[in-house]
């Protein structure tokens, strides 16, 4: 970061002048993808807008991240420019590049809202805000939908299905959910519509939320050309409602958000067309938890947080037996609790486990006080050693069992069974096999959460 405010201060003398100071430049919690800075800039005289202090945010690739494919911020940018003067609420982008910061970056106002989910659900600030954001956002996803593609240079033509499929394919790793989630969005995909552009990731997180609604619509760097539907079935993916009934991002029912969405210009789709975007979203989360995984699994980026990502896959797994009603929601007590560890002789006390939980309980309550980016990292880690102490527990006999529901479908293992769901050849077994995979489901979420068995869909 040494390095960040001398640079910073250069681009932005270079855009606004010499009366430019650079105060504070300050990194922010979250975002697996890229880092987010706040930055705080003073203007000397009769500057920029007159005044003696602005406050913005920048966006930029993290050093040592290979992507793939390679952000394009000049698609990005074109996108967000488009989608605020057709009224969308965006931040104003000042500047962006490849080379001025070292890296790809965007650099735009700040907005003054709120976007983790928690707050947004829960908290009374808000509570006069959100029965009316289901249908705002439905008015807004028919803005963007409205915007002529073609005004972009160098968008990205995405086909969705076959997307998903390619990358399932390129981890080469055999999972029977996915396997029939996928079956069904390939047997049940809608008739085609005309391409539009599209968000990509228009959800609750990437949505800044005033105590009076709708701030800002943030983070385009997945926006492309393609079917308008994806956007309203990701919004109500089950992932983005963080617990609540709700399926509209948390906020509120879809019939609302379908209002707006007619209200704003658009077609809304059928139940049944909505049904399969939702688990298209589902599937699509699945891959991408896991993908981001991989550049943890691979060596490239040694991050406990994507390390954790990594065992949030079954999550969305669960979700797609819901979606496609081969569970229910299910109560499962977590093996931890109110847990007690006798001691093992000739070893001291506390056990082995009891150190474990000493040390969780320190990352989740005590470290990163004044420090959010440390905080949020540490409460991850202390998630991490709750999963690990789980499976070390529960790892033996969840590995029998598994051998005995494959050994009973006839498989050697789970690259045999998704083959098999693949070509139809246990068909005649579909009951068998949806109870096969539900099982094995449930005993990965005992230890990487069992709380999410108990949510509805």
């Amino acid at each position: 970061m040494t390095e960040l405010p001398g640079a910073l201060t250069l681009r932005l003398q270079a855009l606004w002048g010499p009366a430019v100071e650079v105060a504070e430049v300050r990194p922010m919690p979250g975002g697996a993808s890229r880092e987010s800075w706040d930055v705080r800039v003073r203007l000397a005289g009769d500057g920029l807008a007159g005044g003696t202090e602005r406050r913005l945010i920048l966006l930029r690739d993290a050093g040592g991240r290979a992507r793939t494919p390679p952000r394009n911020v000049t698609v990005e940018a074109a996108a967000m420019i488009a989608a605020r003067a057709a009224g969308v609420p965006v931040a104003e982008l000042l500047d962006h590049g490849e080379g001025a910061l070292g890296r790809a970056y965007l650099l735009m106002e700040r907005l003054d809202g709120e976007t983790i989910p928690r707050r947004l659900l829960r908290d009374d600030a808000y509570s006069a805000a959100r029965p009316h954001l289901a249908h705002r956002l439905g008015e807004v996803l028919a803005r963007i939908h409205r915007i002529d593609p073609g005004q972009i240079p160098g968008l990205p033509q995405v086909d969705a299905l076959g997307q998903l499929t390619e990358l399932y394919q390129g981890f080469a790793e055999p999972r029977p959910a996915l396997e029939l989630g996928l079956r069904s969005l390939r047997e049940h995909q809608p008739a085609p519509v005309a391409d539009t552009l599209v968000h990509g990731d228009f959800r609750t997180g990437n949505l800044m939320i005033a105590t009076d609604g709708l701030a800002g619509v943030l983070d385009w760097e997945l926006t492309h050309r393609g079917d308008p539907r994806q956007d309203l079935g990701w919004l109500c993916t089950k992932a983005w409602r963080f617990g609540s009934a709700r399926p509209v991002g948390g906020f509120g029912p879809r019939e609302d958000l379908m209002a707006g969405y007619a209200a704003g210009g658009g077609t809304p789709p059928d139940e049944a067309t909505q049904h399969w975007w939702e688990l298209y979203g589902t599937v699509r989360w699945a891959l991408l938890c896991r993908s981001q995984a991989e550049r943890y699994l691979s060596g490239a980026e040694p991050s406990v947080e994507l390390a954790v990502l990594g065992r949030r896959v079954c999550e969305q797994e669960w979700d797609i037996l819901l979606a496609l009603g081969h569970a229910q929601p299910l109560a499962v007590e977590d093996p931890l609790q109110d847990r007690e560890y006798p001691p093992v002789r000739p070893h001291d006390r506390p056990s082995g486990p009891g150190l474990l939980r000493a040390v969780r309980d320190f990352l989740a309550t005590e470290v990163g006080a004044s420090d959010p980016v440390l905080k949020f990292h540490a409460r991850v880690a202390a998630n991490a050693l709750r999963i690990a102490e789980r499976e070390a527990r529960l790892a033996p006999a969840h590995e029998q069992a598994h051998r005995a529901r494959l050994a009973a479908l006839g498989c050697a293992d789970d690259q045999e069974l998704c083959a098999k769901i693949r070509d139809g050849s246990l068909d005649h077994r579909s009951g068998d096999v949806a109870e096969a995979v539900r099982a094995a489901t449930v005993d990965k979420l005992t230890v990487a959460n069992p709380a999410h068995l108990a949510i509805p869909d």
